[in-house]
């Protein structure tokens, strides 16, 4: 019996030391506010994306590589929320209201589109007034990183893109290898799709490939070859970054490393964006 009672009180102790550690681990989290996710007053959804090293770009031999995507390492060195899909006609609408020019039309589940660079810093700015949070667009690395979410494919699936991976290929004019497999989905031809409709990337961000394009902070620049940190891009330039592809043309466009461009006035109807939470 003593025996007995020795080896319970054993594991009483340990039980008790592990819900010990479990909640300092727990109260540790809290007060840094690093929890997995989070969702602001406006129902935005954020999930944390870690700190860490990657390669930046792509092989010599990946499939429709472009001349700019140099490979290099890049370490992120601060963990950052980023948002799980694009900024949708609703969040977009509760923010900026409605105008009657340039009205979106379309469910709030939509991303938004039409949206300049400039379009989105005043939304931001506005956004950044209503609370202690706050919001930016993503760097062209951390896009990067986030899109890859630890993978180092031409995809966060893999070596190729289907119909069913991501939206694209949705153009009956331009390229419309997609649209029987969108009508087979009930989603509707010659457009984005809802947020959400396709599988999340490891990290559990939504639409990183394909949709629309997502406009990034950095302006367009070649990139360098040694390892950097937390870079910016170039300091000025003539057009800013747009990363991820689109419903309205070629798979290949979707890829991790793809870059595009845009002028900072322009209002594509390709072209919406995600928004990054700073942690302090």
């Amino acid at each position: 019996m003593h025996k007995k009672s020795m080896i319970a009180k054993k594991v009483s102790t340990i039980c008790l030391i592990l819900i010990t550690v479990i909640i300092i681990i727990s109260f540790s989290v809290s007060i840094y506010g690093l929890e997995k996710t989070y969702t602001n007053t406006l129902g935005m959804e954020f999930v944390l994306v870690p700190s860490g090293t990657f390669t930046m770009g792509s092989p010599p031999n990946e499939s429709h590589r472009g001349t700019s995507e140099v490979r290099h390492q890049v370490t992120i060195s601060k963990p950052f929320y980023m948002q799980t899909t694009e900024v949708t006609l609703g969040q977009w609408h509760s923010i900026m209201g409605r105008r009657v020019l340039l009205r979106r039309k379309g469910s709030d589940n939509m991303p938004v589109t039409r949206v300049s660079w400039f379009d989105c810093m005043k939304f931001i700015k506005r956004l950044n007034k209503l609370g202690k949070e706050k919001y930016r667009l993503p760097t062209e690395a951390e896009w990067e990183y986030a899109a890859r979410a630890g993978t180092k494919s031409p995809f966060s699936w893999g070596d190729t893109i289907d119909c069913d991976k991501a939206m694209y290929g949705n153009n009956s004019l331009k390229h419309d290898v997609c649209q029987l497999y969108v009508k087979s989905i009930k989603l509707e031809i010659n457009q984005p799709a809802p947020v959400k409709s396709y599988q999340p990337n490891p990290w559990g961000l939504f639409d990183m490939h394909g949709n629309v394009w997502e406009w990034c902070m950095d302006w367009y620049g070649d990139y360098g070859t040694k390892p950097v940190i937390d870079p910016k891009g170039p300091e000025s330039g003539n057009m800013r970054i747009r990363r991820g592809g689109s419903w309205f043309k070629y798979g290949h466009s979707c890829r991790s490393a793809n870059r595009s461009f845009g002028h900072s006035a322009t209002r594509y109807q390709t072209t919406g964006f995600r928004l990054v939470r700073e942690i302090p």
